[in-house]
């Protein structure tokens, strides 16, 4: 009985043993075989690095001012007694808007007009008379300054005429009414805007520093959130000759056309002023960048030489570089990488230092330096 559990025991015991040498075996294959092992590489779309000439810009935030613009107000009280205009209409210069209440002028008029024609007729024979020595010097110059007093006094109701009938000072549009028939104006009323809208002027700041950069007949470009898209080119027309003593900047004017006048004083703009020298740069797609707290970075594919247990290919080396400007797709890189290098141009989130890959241009994106808003 004794003998029976012993043998029963050893065989246990022999059994676990083969048990766990075959364990063992299997363990020491699989860990071989994970040292060996390489994963497939991955399939990446590439960017060779070349030098490009990039215009020289100095950009700015500005705004749109009308070449002229004004409120149209009232000159004297009167009431209102025809309104000629329709808001938001085209005027040409001289074109009536508001007429005020002249029935007491033009009275006034009629009776001044009388007096300055017997103020005439007097002076007249008043001459006559003086060069006949009938009568004296001082009543000849008597009759004379009554005659240039009622000429004065009919050119002043003329005026006020004049002024109670309102009319456009220059060509543009009209904005929103802001009267009615029959009220009571007061001098300083506003009446109407009136805005020339075709040119405009475009007003922007730079830094002093750049003052020497810029000069009158320079290119600028104009966009704008209300016409996504779209540039819109200018002249700069005029330069400040003094500068802010607060911001030490320096206001500049363009001109810039608005035939269909979707432009609008008071609009916000953003202005890029093109300078005649051009700009040498080493741009890659912005895509290509893998951006970091502590540096920037993107992936150098390099040729991979044959190894031991790994056939030659391309494998990726990460480079860090420091950037520069961006423009449309493309960003200026400043240092870190050489003419003809070739980087991995999307996709760089996932990859790894060191990793085997496999070029395929096949769906590669199409990088643009003035992307449309239709690319996208």
């Amino acid at each position: 009985m004794k003998k029976r559990i012993f043998f029963t025991i050893v065989g246990l015991l022999v059994l676990i043993g083969v048990l766990g040498g075959v364990k063992s075996l299997q363990i020491l294959r699989m860990s071989a075989h994970g040292k060996q092992f390489m994963p497939p590489p991955e399939t990446v779309t590439a960017f060779e690095v070349h030098p490009e000439s990039w215009e020289s810009l100095l950009t700015s935030v500005g705004s749109l001012e009308a070449v002229q613009g004004v409120m149209v107000t009232a000159e004297l009280k009167g009431k209102v007694e025809g309104i000629a205009f329709k808001p938001g209409a085209m005027v040409r210069a001289g074109d009536l808007l508001v007429q005020q209440d002249i029935s007491s002028e033009t009275a006034q008029l009629r009776a001044s007009e009388a007096s300055a024609a017997l103020a005439k007729l007097t002076l007249e024979r008043t001459r006559k008379l003086l060069t006949e020595k009938t009568v004296s010097q001082s009543q000849y110059d008597n009759a004379d300054a009554q005659y240039k007093q009622a000429e004065a006094q009919l050119d002043t109701f003329r005026s006020a005429i004049s002024k109670k009938t309102i009319r456009a000072p220059f060509s543009g549009r009209l904005g929103i009414r802001l009267i009615n028939l029959g009220q009571i104006l007061n001098e300083g009323d506003a009446i109407v805007s009136l805005q020339s809208l075709d040119p405009i002027f475009v007003n922007f700041s730079l830094p002093q520093q750049q003052l020497s950069q810029v000069q009158p007949g320079l290119t600028v470009r104009v966009t704008t959130d209300v016409l996504p898209g779209r540039v819109i080119e200018g002249k700069i027309t005029a330069i400040n000759p003094a500068v802010d003593a607060a911001t030490r900047n320096i206001r500049v004017q363009a001109t810039a056309a608005n035939l269909k006048e979707q432009l609008r004083p008071g609009m916000f703009v953003n202005v890029a002023v093109v300078l005649p020298a051009q700009e040498k740069v080493l741009p890659i797609p912005e895509t290509a960048v893998l951006y970091a707290p502590y540096s920037d970075s993107v992936f150098v594919v390099e040729e991979k030489k044959s190894e031991k247990n790994s056939p030659p290919g391309k494998s990726l080396r990460q480079q860090f570089v420091r950037l520069g400007e961006k423009r449309g797709d493309f960003i200026a890189v400043l240092s870190g990488l050489k003419e003809g290098e070739t980087i991995v141009s999307t996709g760089v989130f996932k990859l790894r230092n060191g990793q085997a890959i496999v070029v395929d241009n096949t769906l590669a994106p199409e990088f643009k330096l003035m992307p449309k808003t239709s690319d996208n």
